[in-house]
């Protein structure tokens, strides 16, 4: 018959009974979801019930996983965990240490936890148990890895913006005593002959505007970097942003016999800051014509990216970039800059701050580039909300807000009682549809039609007009606009729902 002390033997280790073990295994823990503790003995181990609470396993699945307890450890660690401990067998004054590393639960997850061990020894000096406390750190570890991930970036922020001074300081000193020499000549140097004169004078002029180029674009990337610029976005037809930069380097372009061929669909709308995303469309371009040859194309191309993304393409035939310095183009502290194909000059900072501009809109930047086959340029603004604007007059306007969510459901809508509300709320949100009353005060339908055609920003938006007496003479005023959309009041609710649909070619 089995004795009391054979019975207490049972399950434990190495002679260790189970009253042994729980004066080890502190019984208090064993409803800790955040802790367990465990007791080794040759690698034998026992533990605490609270190791099922934080890592799934109970103790038999552990001690049945290959290596038991160490085949939970995180392969990447376990190197550490085992040169702990075989230090501890190394070294007899070697009793208690802490070690953080990584397990792999049951449901696959890692998490940190803190091994705080104390080892027992024989009186030869020889480890006989090994205890470990196991405490889930998994948060701390996280927000101590932001924190030096954050400390990493500002030191290397900072040790960018020491160079960049470096460059710039360089950069900037650097014209001034050709200048200087320059403009003494011409001050001392009364018989200097004409051309020679000009040239030097042209010489000024050029490195002056470098050098101005140069601090505009440093005091911009500087105040998107602070925060100190604003960006106040608005409703953008992307057709009429690329127009605008197109023209303003069309005397650049025809210099150099180059053709721009722009390819942007209607109706594409962007949420952008007018001065800043111009800037960059600019900045790509200008690039764009700097860098490629006389008689060669540049395309520009926009369209969906993806779900409320437009994406910008401006691509050319040009010299392309080296690839050992395509990583630096983007990076304001490596300041990289070539002449281009005319011999113009640059400051090297126009990119990066084309990065920071749309960067600071949310959206993305790249490109692909092969010297001597050219360079395309990527980048992909937020899209803005589609709206319709109601200029309701003194007619009610239940019908619209009846028909017009439910036949464009991804639009907004925005009412105003007369045309001169509605020109200030058009200065900041470009509408895709405007529904006019043509009875309006101050300012009648026909003349705010006109207003919005003589602007290139605002013509193409489609018009419906409606009127109590929809008669020839009143819409005389705006076919001549190319306005031929047209409804009676009180309004049908099936022939707007139609209109609407046609007029935003849904």
């Amino acid at each position: 018959m089995e004795t009391e002390k054979e019975k207490s033997n049972t399950g434990g280790i190495n002679g260790l009974t189970k009253e042994d073990m729980s004066e080890l295994l502190i019984d208090s823990l064993n409803a800790s979801e955040r802790l367990f503790v465990y007791l080794s003995k040759d690698n034998n181990f026992l533990f605490s019930d609270s190791v099922e609470n934080l890592t799934g396993y109970t103790n038999d699945e552990i001690n049945g996983l290959d290596g038991n307890y160490f085949g939970m450890i995180y392969n990447a660690d376990l190197r550490k965990v085992k040169d702990y401990l075989l230090n501890a067998a190394r070294d007899n004054s070697l009793n208690e240490f802490t070690v953080e590393y990584r397990i792999e639960k049951k449901d696959g997850n890692l998490i940190w936890v803190r091994d705080s061990i104390k080892i027992i020894r024989d009186k030869a000096g020889r480890i006989e148990y090994v205890i470990g406390l196991v405490e889930d750190v998994n948060e701390y570890k996280e927000k101590e890895n932001e924190l030096i991930e954050t400390v990493n970036k500002v030191k290397e922020l900072s040790a960018s913006k020491d160079k960049l001074i470096s460059i710039v300081s360089h950069d900037l000193r650097a014209p001034f005593s050709s200048l200087l020499g320059f403009s003494e000549i011409l001050l001392n140097e009364e018989d200097l002959p004409e051309a020679e004169r000009r040239e030097y004078l042209e010489y000024i002029n050029e490195a002056a505007q470098t050098q101005l180029q140069l601090v505009n674009y440093l005091l911009d990337w500087s105040r998107l970097q602070t925060g100190k610029m604003k960006i106040e976005p608005r409703r953008l037809d992307v057709k009429n942003v690329i127009n605008n930069c197109v023209s303003v380097l069309t005397g650049a372009a025809i210099r150099k016999n180059i053709e721009i061929t722009v390819n942007v669909e209607d109706g594409l709308y962007i949420n952008a800051d007018d001065r800043l995303i111009n800037q960059a469309v600019t900045n790509l371009l200008s690039n764009a014509i700097k860098f490629s040859h006389a008689d060669k194309k540049i395309y520009v191309k926009a369209n969906r990216f993806k779900e409320k993304m437009i994406e910008i393409m401006i691509k050319d035939e040009g010299t392309g970039i080296e690839e050992k310095n395509q990583h630096k183009i983007f990076k304001i502290e490596e300041k990289y800059s070539q002449t281009g194909t005319s011999g113009e000059k640059g400051t090297g900072l126009g990119l990066a701050l084309v990065k920071e501009i749309i960067e600071k809109h949310n959206g993305t930047i790249w490109f692909y580039s092969k010297e001597n086959e050219g360079s395309e340029f990527h980048f992909t603004i937020p899209e803005a909300n589609n709206l319709v604007m109601v200029i309701t007059g003194n007619l009610p306007s239940a019908v619209f807000s009846e028909v017009i969510p439910r036949t464009l459901k991804d639009f907004d809508t925005i009412y105003s009682e007369n045309g001169y509300e509605a020109m200030n709320i058009i200065k900041e949100k470009i509408p895709s549809l405007i529904i006019l009353n043509h009875h309006l005060q101050l300012l009648t339908g026909a003349q705010l039609v006109e207003t919005l055609k003589n602007k290139d920003s605002l013509k193409n938006i489609p018009v419906i007009v409606y009127s109590e007496n929809m008669n020839d003479s009143v819409k005389e005023k705006y076919l001549k606009f190319g306005i031929n959309n047209f409804l009676n009041f009180p309004i049908d609710k099936n022939e707007l729902a139609e209109m609407l649909t046609v007029s935003v070619n849904l």
